[in-house]
């Protein structure tokens, strides 16, 4: 028992540091609208951590990677790492939690377009609430900002990662299951028994 949760803690810590490269690699402002905007691929491998373990595995490594994303390469403080992990865990938090429920290919299509609809509409609340903190700039330009900026920049963002991730699970959890680095399918247990 002792080795399975060291080997949990360990995989979850790789897949972070992943999170973390995958951040800085692949980090483009996609709005001209908004340079402080950036599309990053980091929401892909902490979804498959939230695959592989569940929500609240998601949301661990969803704080984790924006706490060292805030610190390292963030330019908006404590802010942006606020924002960052409530970006994250909405999409990853929503997409594990329908998974863990529906444990096929449609529970995951269903639960990677709810990740996309809770990160789009939380966003959409969270960057009226704290973007003018933080980018001080006045609530009315921020609500201007909404509909134009946010609302694609969001659903552009989580459908990009959905897609990815859709793409990527299978043969990472294989390839991880096969290390012995994660827990076995709902099927390769139900076939032990």
């Amino acid at each position: 028992m002792q080795d399975s949760k060291i080997k949990k803690i360990a995989t979850l810590a790789m897949l972070s540091a992943v999170a973390y490269v995958v951040m800085l690699v692949l980090r483009v402002p996609l709005m001209a609208a908004a340079p402080f905007l950036k599309f990053d691929a980091k929401d892909v491998i902490l979804c498959i951590a939230g695959f592989l373990y569940g929500p609240l595995e998601g949301a661990a490594v969803s704080l984790l990677v924006a706490v060292l994303e805030g610190v390292t390469v963030g330019s908006t403080g404590i802010w942006g790492i606020v924002m960052n992990f409530l970006s994250s865990a909405a999409f990853v938090c929503t997409a594990a939690a329908v998974y863990r429920k529906q444990h096929t290919r449609r529970g995951a299509v269903l639960g990677l377009l709810g990740g996309i609809l809770a990160m789009t509409a939380s966003m959409l609340l969270w960057n009226w609430l704290i973007t003018p903190i933080y980018q001080g700039m006045p609530r009315a330009a921020v609500a201007k900002m909404l509909l134009p900026v946010f609302l694609p920049f969001n659903l552009l963002k989580s459908g990009i990662n959905a897609v990815v991730t859709f793409l990527l699970y299978k043969p990472v959890a294989k390839a991880l299951r096969r290390a012995r680095l994660a827990p076995p399918s709902l099927r390769e247990e139900q076939g032990e028994r």
